[in-house]
């Protein structure tokens, strides 16, 4: 068994590269392992990809990063049989580890139940030829989630009040919704959209948990679509939303389903977040993958679900 690192070194605090090739070699005394840090975007996948055409044994890559990062290596390693990735935590937000729970999610950082772990295969999505492992979106959460790098330039602007500017902007300046063209299963609608999420994971934006059935190992994808609504009816809704209660919101403003793709479009230019990594176009599709990914996780832990 091969054991590679890919460090997404400006993920963490200080030092965390440091501490990292601490942890590793303590729960790597006697085995053999690769360190590699990424130096810019597409480097995690493409270590990945090299790590795995020079393998002739089973590999595990350990994603040490964020959402972004466990992004690349997953698009890297997809569809191949003998490679299995996992994401050790670094980055801000980490939200595909939040379906494992509080105790659960903080157990990835320990490298030795890591390196010991079970793995499943796990389902992915296909979103214009980009694969996401946890959630897309294309509405206004994805706007904001595109543009908050635009404030990160700001001088003294950290990445919470980033994301709080870009959130004040889009929703109250630029409006909640855009034209859009949707099919979702039964559904064909042709109108202003807020919010359109399709889920593989359970968690987004840092902690966002608008579909708490989903499950990324059960052979479909959990989608979730909000048309037309005021600023006022937003604002009452974002809160249910959030916490998996989409249930108890107006069904004819909220439409739920579980399948295999969604299709959307636009004469404006749109914006799609698969894992965190912004898309534009004025098209897309969104379909569960044929490639699946092994990923491996420290024993004793489980998707918690509901």
């Amino acid at each position: 068994m091969r054991h590679v690192f890919i460090v997404n070194p400006v993920a963490g605090p200080k030092n965390s590269v440091k501490t990292l090739r601490d942890k590793i070699k303590q729960a790597f005394p006697s085995e053999d392992y690769e360190f590699f840090e990424t130096a810019g975007a597409g480097d995690a996948r493409h270590l990945a990809e090299e790590a795995i055409a020079r393998s002739t044994e089973p590999l595990r890559l350990y994603a040490c990063g964020g959402d972004g990062t466990l992004n690349e290596v997953v698009n890297g390693a997809a569809g191949c049989d003998y490679a299995a990735v996992t994401n050790v935590p670094m980055g801000t937000g980490n939200d595909f580890l939040r379906i494992y729970g509080r105790k659960g999610r903080g157990r990835f950082t320990d490298l030795a139940a890591l390196r010991d772990g079970p793995q499943t295969a796990m389902d992915l999505m296909d979103c214009n030829g980009l694969l996401g492992i946890n959630t897309v979106c294309a509405g206004v959460d994805a706007r904001v989630a595109a543009e908050v790098h635009n404030y990160k330039r700001i001088p003294f602007i950290g990445k919470k009040l980033a994301y709080i500017l870009s959130l004040i902007v889009n929703v109250f300046f630029k409006g909640i919704t855009r034209p859009m063209k949707t099919h979702m299963g039964p559904y064909d609608y042709a109108g202003p959209t807020a919010i359109l999420c399709v889920c593989n994971g359970q968690y987004y934006g840092g902690g966002f948990r608008p579909m708490a059935e989903a499950r990324p190992d059960d052979g479909v994808l959990d989608m979730i679509f909000i048309g037309d609504v005021s600023l006022l009816r937003f604002a009452r809704y974002v809160h249910k939303y959030s916490n998996g209660r989409y249930r108890e919101l107006p069904k004819n403003v909220v439409k739920a389903w579980q399948g295999d793709e969604v299709s959307f479009s636009s004469d404006r230019e749109l914006v799609a977040v698969v894992d965190g990594e912004a898309m534009y176009g004025h098209a897309f599709t969104v379909r569960r993958s044929e490639k699946k990914v092994n990923f491996f996780y420290p024993a004793g832990v489980e998707i918690e679900v509901g």
